[in-house]
């Protein structure tokens, strides 16, 4: 047995063991693995509490965001409805404009034709007095035909204008 390798290994090592446990040496190891426990330990505390707050702040992005959506939809469906109204007021707006324009423009128009009808009476009255000026004057003669003619042309211009 003493000529096996194994043997002389297993022995090496069982008082390799021995001095490591009178020195002390499991103790330190121990503590290092105790230390490199308790850092790991730290590092996954640090790990979730990073998460748990990257969790929190995704939350609270959504809920901007969700709130942030819905405030466009807001301000869009506001937009369409006082764009329509804004037509509906320049429609109406239009419609009054049309309407008092066109009633403007037939006021001027009967006042023009109010205006032409005069002027063609006033135009007959005008040549009826010279048309019966024009035949008194060739039939009538004398003081007789001077005031029939003057107070014919009164007459003809008192009813006709």
């Amino acid at each position: 047995m003493f000529a096996e390798p194994e043997t002389w290994v297993a022995i090496a090592f069982v008082i390799l063991m021995a001095l490591f446990a009178y020195l002390g040496i499991h103790r330190t190891v121990f503590k290092a693995l105790d230390h490199r426990a308790e850092r790991i330990k730290a590092e996954l505390d640090d790990a979730r509490r990073l998460k748990d707050e990257a969790a929190a702040l995704l939350a609270e992005y959504k809920t901007k965001r969700s709130s942030a959506e819905r405030e466009a939809e807001e301000i869009i469906s506001n937009a369409k409805s006082e764009a329509e109204r804004i037509a509906v007021e320049a429609k109406a707006k239009m419609e009054d404009f049309v309407a008092r324009r066109t009633k403007t423009a037939e006021s001027k128009i009967a006042l023009a034709e109010a205006q032409a009808l005069a002027d063609v009476r006033s135009a007959a009255a005008n040549a009826a007095v010279a048309a019966a000026s024009t035949i008194l004057s060739q039939s009538v003669k004398g003081s007789v035909a001077d005031d029939l003619l003057a107070k014919g042309i009164a007459e003809v211009r008192a009813k006709l204008n």
